[in-house]
């Protein structure tokens, strides 16, 4: 049975244990109108910001206004990624059998994965815990679309990354810019492989099945 938008909102900031504010954040819509709707101060709001809603808590608005109660599809997690420090984890998982998360409202799940951020290198463009979805399309070269974009790479150590990828002094090397001005580029490495995020997820709005 569909729910009222107050309701919904309510069920979805209890079950996510998400803040009205994150909420209101991400999906890019009235902080004010939002917590208005949750006093019962105002009945409802427009379509268009209840889509944003559902669309920021990864559910349609079906889904939203029905309590989530249908089964999303899901991606898996590959492993974890660092931009300034050591993380030899990435594929800690054989490829399938990681753990699952709902996929984003709007990302199709097929030939999808997602890796996590280890550490806080990479404040304020991506926190510990957040995810990072990409496609790999290949698998013993560099695309030449990456090129200039932030990706999630694999060096020839096995490390994982997340950076800029730009070419290197030679044929075959990458510098690899990091995300943050502060931290050190990485010169002239040699790749297993890259792929460009296509999209980042924060922590509180992942949820694993």
């Amino acid at each position: 049975m569909s729910m009222t938008f107050s309701e919904a909102l309510k069920a979805a900031m209890s079950n996510r244990g998400i803040s009205l504010r994150k909420i209101a954040d991400v999906a890019g819509v009235s902080y004010e109108q939002l917590k208005k709707v949750g006093q019962g101060k105002s009945r409802s709001t427009n379509v268009d910001d209840a889509q944003k809603v559902a669309s920021a808590l990864n559910m349609t608005l079906d889904q939203f206004l029905n309590g989530g109660i249908e089964a999303p599809n899901t991606i898996a997690i590959a492993g974890r990624v660092g931009a300034g420090a050591q993380v030899p984890v990435f594929d800690a998982y054989a490829k399938g059998d990681g753990p699952q998360v709902e996929c984003p409202q709007g990302l199709s799940p097929r030939g999808v994965v997602a890796v996590e951020i280890v550490g806080d290198s990479m404040e304020p463009i991506y926190s510990a815990g957040d995810l990072l979805f990409y496609t790999r399309h290949t698998h013993d070269c560099i695309p030449d679309d990456v090129v200039g974009h932030r990706c999630v790479v694999e060096d020839e150590d096995g490390m994982g990354w997340v950076k800029q990828v730009k070419p290197g002094d030679e044929p075959g090397l990458f510098h690899l810019i990091s995300l943050n001005p502060g931290a050190t580029t990485m010169w002239n490495k040699r790749l297993r492989w890259a792929a460009r995020v296509r999209l980042h997820w924060p922590a509180e709005l992942t949820r694993k099945v």
